[in-house]
């Protein structure tokens, strides 16, 4: 019968606000408690203090920040681009592409998922050619055969959704052309340009499966298709074509950017926007624990509102088990003076597993990260 909620209402103690994330009691900080990433029971508390206000900190569980600018160049295969971070439900890569890759390759472990940082090229896969620029989506379906050509050097996020596929996220009251009309999604066609890249030469196709590389040789282009028809296939969308839901008297929570769901875990994208502009409204992300949830941010391009020192090509990891929210700069700006518009782009990953980091990715951390939240004049 109904999927609706009954009305219910919530436990009060103390000093709080009417509603969450507005209007806070004077001089106090606001918490979030939420369970099953800002979709599950939640309880707002508020504090005398900043939650993220520690003046020291021991131990692996902790705010982590690594510079993927510094990582080294990466041969032509995404196979061989360096892991930064994975677990059991999703494996990310940072690739670096310079020219025209010679073979094709095969994801048999899941849905590979590339987010165009930097760069611009073609697609050839098994359903055609697809151009690419710099912020596009680009889901590949698990099984599929392809290359990329570019035009210009590439910087790419990799996300492989392990044994999973991607799917669009359910869009509730908001409707189904909300967020991103699907008619936004791009295929690629049977044109001229994969016509012409047809040849009898010899060509590899490396498959991985299993987290092992295997290679099976052709003497033809397997990309040789002259015809399909269906509804598996490679699709686009650019972070251009996403258009937020916001609200100007509510800071939404970051589900409402969702742009993808996997097995375990949602890819999201923070677009630009305007900011809260209702006086008793919060402009920044609230202090929270996703106490089910590990997050990670990438920061594609513009300027991090929530944040201090981090730049373009970044990515930051918030394990599950603290509090976590905007840098005191940024807080206290949002409360003195805050701007009308945010223009930042950032790739979001938040998935039910915990994250492993890899040795390629430690080699690049900012260790003094944690401390950027440390509470001023009180470190010693």
């Amino acid at each position: 019968m109904s999927q609706h909620r009954w009305i219910g209402f919530p436990i009060r103690e103390g000093e709080h606000s009417r509603q969450a994330h507005c209007d806070l009691p004077e001089g106090t900080y606001e918490r979030e408690l939420g369970r099953e990433g800002f979709f599950g029971p939640v309880s707002h508390m508020h504090h005398k203090h900043p939650p993220t206000g520690w003046v020291d900190w021991e131990g692996p569980l902790r705010p982590r920040a690594f510079d993927l600018n510094h990582i080294d160049d990466t041969p032509d295969c995404p196979w061989r681009a360096p892991a930064v971070l994975e677990n059991a439900d999703v494996e990310v890569r940072f690739w670096r592409l310079s020219g025209a890759m010679r073979h094709l390759v095969r994801n048999s472990d899941g849905d590979q998922l590339l987010f165009i940082h930097h760069g611009a090229g073609s697609l050839y896969c098994d359903y055609g050619h697809l151009e690419f620029r710099d912020g596009d989506y680009l889901m590949i379906p698990r099984g599929t055969a392809w290359r990329l050509a570019p035009t210009e050097r590439c910087e790419i996020l990799m996300i492989e959704n392990v044994d999973g596929a991607y799917q669009l996220p359910e869009k509730g009251i908001l409707g189904p052309n909300a967020i991103f009309d699907p008619a936004v999604l791009d295929h690629p066609r049977l044109d001229q340009a994969f016509r012409d890249q047809q040849d009898e030469n010899t060509w590899q196709v490396r498959v991985k499966r299993l987290a092992e590389i295997s290679t099976v040789t052709f003497p033809f282009n397997p990309l040789d298709a002259v015809g399909w028809h269906g509804d598996n296939t490679v699709v686009r969308v650019n972070w251009r074509d996403i258009r937020p839901v916001m609200s100007h008297r509510y800071h939404l929570p970051p589900s409402a950017h969702t742009t993808f769901v996997a097995r375990g875990f949602v890819v999201c994208t923070f677009c630009p926007r305007p900011i809260e502009s209702d006086p008793g409204a919060l402009k920044v992300p609230f202090y929270h624990n996703n106490d089910d949830y590990d997050e990670v941010l990438f920061y594609h391009r513009g300027n991090f509102f929530s944040r201090d020192n981090i730049e373009q090509g970044m990515i930051t990891f918030h394990p599950c088990g603290f509090a976590h929210g905007p840098h005191p700069k940024a807080l206290k700006k949002s409360q003195e003076s805050p701007g009308t518009f945010t223009d930042e782009v950032a790739v979001m990953i938040d998935t039910r597993r915990s994250l492993r980091t890899t040795d390629a990715v430690e080699r690049v951390e900012n260790t003094d990260y944690v401390n950027s939240w440390r509470s001023p004049g009180k470190a010693d």
